[in-house]
């Protein structure tokens, strides 16, 4: 049974909660003090905590810390009836594993269990391999689409399938497909990441398979290539849709041989790789176009998994925003607190085409001109805020919501204190347009 502690002042909620884990199976502790919670955990074994995030004698975030300090790996998730996003990210930070919101559902809860309990089992190691490697956390989200995409790849990583990674462009194809090869039984071999579209066409053969000196002019030196070089472990070719045609037929070759020929040379080198491709583009119109080798395809793609966009996952917007937030703090040797309302609004309603990718750097770019506690509109690049009038050479404002909107107007009207004209012309309308707005959106 899984021990569980539940940190919980509200003798009711804690006797209700209590009863209900039991009858799943659950071996439950209950006490109502941070100071009871630090004597227990010292003489007894837990494999979860269930806190809440207001108690008597502090906050349930002191925990947190103090497990910290104490060094102990305990998964804890917060129980809050204050459901707001910042109080939870700042939980999570500080090593909360999930969070739930009162009243709670216990569907909900027994899932988020079941969830810790296996990630505790496979996934956090490999998360840990990955910040190690890449310097960096990842947020992975909590999303329908993103919950659906990494249980793809917890179902794809341990067989040696060959995997098409698909998604928009900066949405972190490369992170995904070292993901798989780390739960992979190739973990502790070479991860080689090839950018497809990075390679002079006249290159690509030396990259891919090496060459010996003197095999044409530059190769001063003999070259191993990438499948080589991922020699029982895993290549990823990024962007794999970039590549010439005659780079796609010597590359279905070395597939299906598994061998490769480095250029110049007679003699073939055995390969033993998992190969992982991404993409952006759609390569089933560039098979139609007879751009791609459809014989390819279908060898690169034993398994696909798409990664959802920005747009596609807006409840992951503001985690991945505070995430970046602490980047560009840590970065710049900033200490911004996070963002205002309107700043929040346009985030959650924004399209954001650059995906991560974008938001990242936008963040950055907010967080540098940031001069108060919060980043406000003001802060954002303009491509966030205003775009080009295709018949006008003065920028106007982009409406992407009507919060958005409004925002704006009231940020026009307190820069040109209150002057409506002045405002107006800031905006891109005009003076009746602007009155329009201010009784739509009764501001006074």
């Amino acid at each position: 049974m899984l021990p569980i502690l539940i940190v919980e002042d509200d003798i009711t909620f804690s006797l209700m909660l209590s009863t209900w884990l039991k009858k799943k199976g659950f071996d439950v502790t209950s006490i109502a003090t941070i100071v009871d919670a630090k004597k227990i955990i010292e003489k007894k074994q837990f494999d979860l905590i269930l806190s809440d995030l207001r108690l008597p004698d502090g906050d349930g975030i002191d925990l947190l810390k103090w497990l910290e300090n104490k060094q102990l790996s305990l998964p804890v998730i917060v129980m809050t009836g204050y459901a707001e996003v910042q109080t939870a990210v700042q939980a999570m930070k500080l090593g909360a594993s999930d969070y739930i919101s009162k009243p709670i559902n216990p569907q909900e809860l027994l899932k988020k269990i079941e969830e810790i309990s296996a990630i505790k089992e496979e996934s956090v190691p490999v998360v840990r391999e990955i910040a190690e490697e890449k310097h960096e956390e990842y947020i992975q989200g909590k999303s329908n689409n993103a919950v659906q995409m990494y249980d793809h790849v917890k179902l794809v990583a341990p067989t040696d399938m060959s995997v098409l990674i698909t998604g928009e462009s900066g949405t972190g194809k490369e992170y995904i497909a070292r993901l798989i090869h780390l739960q992979s039984s190739r973990s502790k071999a070479p991860f080689v990441a090839v950018d497809c579209g990075a390679i002079p066409k006249d290159l690509a053969a030396s990259e891919f398979f090496g060459h010996i000196k003197g095999s044409f002019t530059g190769a001063i030196d003999n070259k191993t290539g990438a499948f080589v070089a991922a020699d029982g472990g895993t290549i990823f070719l990024d962007e794999i849709g970039n590549l010439t045609y005659e780079i796609q037929v010597q590359l279905l070759r070395a597939l299906q041989e598994r061998k490769v020929k480095p250029v110049g040379s007679n003699q073939e080198l055995p390969i033993n790789v998992r190969l992982i491709s991404a993409t952006n583009e759609n390569l089933r119109q560039a098979i139609d176009n007879g751009e791609f080798r459809e014989d390819l395809y279908h060898r690169i793609n034993e398994f696909t998994i798409r990664i959802p966009s920005l747009q596609e996952r807006k409840e992951d917007i503001i985690l991945f925003a505070n995430h970046f937030l602490d980047q560009a703090n840590s970065e710049l040797n900033k200490s911004i607190v996070g963002f205002d309302e309107a700043v929040t609004k346009l985030f959650c309603s924004y399209s954001w085409p650059g995906n991560l990718r974008q938001m990242k750097n936008s963040v950055k770019y907010g967080t540098l001109l940031a001069v108060g506690k919060f980043i406000t509109l003001n802060d954002l690049p303009e491509e966030l805020t205003v775009v080009k009038d295709t018949k006008e050479t003065n920028p106007v404002v982009q409406l992407k919501s009507e919060d958005h909107e409004r925002s704006l107007i009231v940020r026009a009207l307190q820069e040109t204190e209150n002057n409506k004209s002045k405002a107006a012309k800031l905006l891109g309308i005009d003076r009746k347009t602007l009155y329009n707005k201010l009784k739509i959106y009764n501001i006074d």
